[in-house]
């Protein structure tokens, strides 16, 4: 199986968001050797720290393939989350899985969707972020609900509010508490 990951949001360190995919990836590659993985990111002012998180993943196999893009994440937002254009084999060519960041969901011609759902704060609070936030993130949200084949949640909260805001169904869904790093 091949399975691409988008790392782009590994450039925000000190994020949740970074610490996570930075987690994700390195757990996936020390634990399943018998997939291929192809690392995808997109950065226009950052793509030396994408190439250094990649060859930091080859110590642990070097097998590792990675298509860094000088593109700003901006950019792919407003065509994946706003247009829904350009599927993300374009960029990482042909895939069995394509799982993205907390931040955007790409159009897919074959490959199965996965995306992570940290929490759903934009639908039970949404008077506590500006109305920008609320917009990208419920777009981004329903996209991903109609794409995705397979969501993890943070929490059985996150995965009751997948359900119940997204309509998510459940066999989509899995909960995966996330670990931690020292």
């Amino acid at each position: 199986m091949k399975i691409a990951i988008d790392i782009s949001q590994v450039v925000y360190e000190g994020t949740g968001v970074a610490r996570y995919v930075r987690n994700l990836v390195l757990a996936l590659v020390r634990s399943d050797r018998s997939s291929k993985y192809l690392l995808f990111g997109a950065s226009l002012r950052r793509r030396r720290d994408l190439n250094e998180f990649v060859s930091e993943v080859r110590e642990i196999n070097p097998e590792i393939e990675s298509r860094i893009y000088p593109v700003p994440v901006s950019v792919l937002e407003y065509l994946w989350n706003r247009i829904h254009i350009l599927p993300a084999e374009i960029f990482t060519g042909q895939v069995d899985v394509f799982i993205s960041s907390d931040w955007t969901q790409p159009p897919l011609r074959r490959a199965a969707g996965m995306t992570t759902i940290h929490d759903l704060s934009v639908y039970r609070y949404p008077a506590e972020f500006p109305r920008s936030v609320v917009a990208v993130q419920k777009r981004r949200l329903r996209h991903a609900a109609a794409v995705c084949s397979a969501f993890l949640c943070d929490s059985e909260a996150s995965a009751r509010d997948a359900g119940k805001f997204l309509k998510i169904p459940g066999n989509r869904i899995s909960v995966v508490y996330p670990g931690f790093s020292v």
